[in-house]
């Protein structure tokens, strides 16, 4: 967990503004946050303006707001952290690229796409998972693929996502909450989770390995979180 134990201005500021509701802080408590990390108020404030030439911020009367699109990022890890999913019947979701010659971004910004849609990539072109989620399909997606319902007559879960590695991750994680002592730790720690979460599949419990740790995972996170930010917001405020 070694990249755990320093922090860039620009992952300092996002990382407090995704944790934030709404995702929206003053300058001055920014600044706040990268001296926890030894990082100078200059080198923060020049990370902000450089995030709002970039369009990942926006800036009003001293105060910084994620942008559209990274606020529906907050949105993606709100719901990590408490999925609602649908009941699954054994049909599963499956898009097949169809769409020729497309330029190298537009094929990046579809394996994004498909990635945040929990989607995985059984072979090139082919993605799928189970239908147990609720949302729409991107325009994005429709526009290039062949969406099909199907039942695959053999499970092809483990070709698709590591969860045993996820797991080991989620459990040295839950560890990790236990032992974060400190404002920057546990600001280091919160953010890890955070993104481990969204890497989480949202698979039905009936794919999933024995013990599965992700509810475990979000119960001690939500407890860690609370006390956390009562002691950030008194550190911004005194």
């Amino acid at each position: 967990m070694e990249e755990r134990k320093s922090l860039s201005a620009r992952s300092a500021v996002l990382s407090a503004l995704l944790g934030s509701h709404p995702p929206s802080l003053a300058a001055r408590h920014l600044v706040r946050i990268g001296e926890l990390f030894g990082i100078a108020e200059g080198t923060v404030r020049v990370a902000l303006s450089r995030m709002v030439a970039a369009g990942d911020l926006t800036q009003r009367d001293g105060r910084y707001t994620l942008s559209v699109r990274l606020a529906e990022r907050q949105a993606r890890q709100d719901e990590s952290r408490d999925p609602h999913p649908r009941p699954w019947d054994g049909a599963w979701e499956i898009a097949v690229v169809t769409a020729e010659r497309r330029a190298p971004a537009d094929r990046a910004a579809f394996r994004h796409t498909m990635g945040t849609l929990r989607l995985a990539e059984l072979r090139e072109g082919t993605w799928m998972r189970p239908a147990n989620l609720l949302r729409d399909w991107p325009e994005s997606v429709s526009a290039q693929c062949t969406l099909i319902d199907g039942r695959p007559r053999t499970d092809p879960t483990p070709l698709l996502w590591d969860l045993d590695g996820w797991a080991a991750e989620a459990r040295e994680l839950e560890r990790a909450l236990q032992r974060a002592e400190g404002l920057a730790d546990g600001f280091l720690v919160s953010a890890a989770v955070l993104r481990h979460l969204l890497k989480d599949p949202l698979l039905p419990a009936e794919l999933l390995p024995p013990a599965w740790p992700g509810r475990e995972l979000r119960e001690r996170y939500d407890a860690f979180d609370t006390a956390y930010r009562e002691l950030l917001l008194k550190h911004l405020r005194d």
